[in-house]
């Protein structure tokens, strides 16, 4: 798959931007005299988070005593939701929350301390949907005609512009497979083949 400068620059991130540490120090502190316990763990946290981005997808691991490390292809997500609250929307943080089709309700992964949030999200979703390379512009892509098929107007496909026309065509595909097994059922039971 061709990457662009600007998937370069989302390959490359390793770590978490320095302003989560500022963040979890904010955060911790909303616990009154209990402070120094989300405190210690969102400094460990910060320490040992690590980001890859890779062509297959992304791994985010963390931790000391109890180290998590968690893996999702491209293929695998289903939704990206972006998410801030007050504080990091004034350190100019967001969180990217990964889904996944694994049933769970909440994030399967969630990336923090990024700064360049909304390109990791575009970033994810043309990973997810394989459109970099793999569909040209839907002005210069027609797929290929079928046998009865529906047309609108002058000439016009049914859901002929840009991902609906891959839909078009599995669907016509499996329109003319269900024609067949049809006609080959009918041709067994002795029966004439169905127009």
């Amino acid at each position: 798959m061709h990457t662009t400068p600007e998937d370069e620059a989302i390959l490359a991130i390793e770590r978490p931007h320095r302003d989560l540490q500022k963040y979890y120090v904010v955060a911790s502190f909303v616990l009154g005299p209990l402070f120094f316990i989300p405190l210690i763990y969102g400094l460990i946290r910060f320490q040992t988070m690590r980001y890859r981005f890779t062509s297959e997808g992304i791994s985010m691991s963390w931790g000391i005593l109890f180290r998590r490390e968690i893996i999702i292809q491209y293929s695998r997500i289903q939704d990206i939701h972006l998410r801030s609250n007050v504080v990091e929307r004034w350190l100019g943080l967001a969180r990217v929350l990964v889904q996944t089709a694994s049933g769970s309700a909440s994030a399967e992964m969630t990336l923090e301390g990024l700064k360049e949030f909304e390109a990791v999200r575009d970033f994810l979703y043309s990973r997810m949907r394989g459109v970099k390379d793999d569909v040209k512009p839907a002005s210069t892509r027609q797929p290929p005609p079928m046998p009865g098929d529906a047309t609108v107007g002058a000439g016009a496909r049914v859901g002929g512009a840009g991902g609906s026309a891959e839909l078009t065509l599995a669907l016509q595909d499996v329109a003319a497979e269900l024609r067949g097994l049809r006609a080959d059922l009918a041709r067994a039971r002795g029966e004439e083949e169905p127009s």
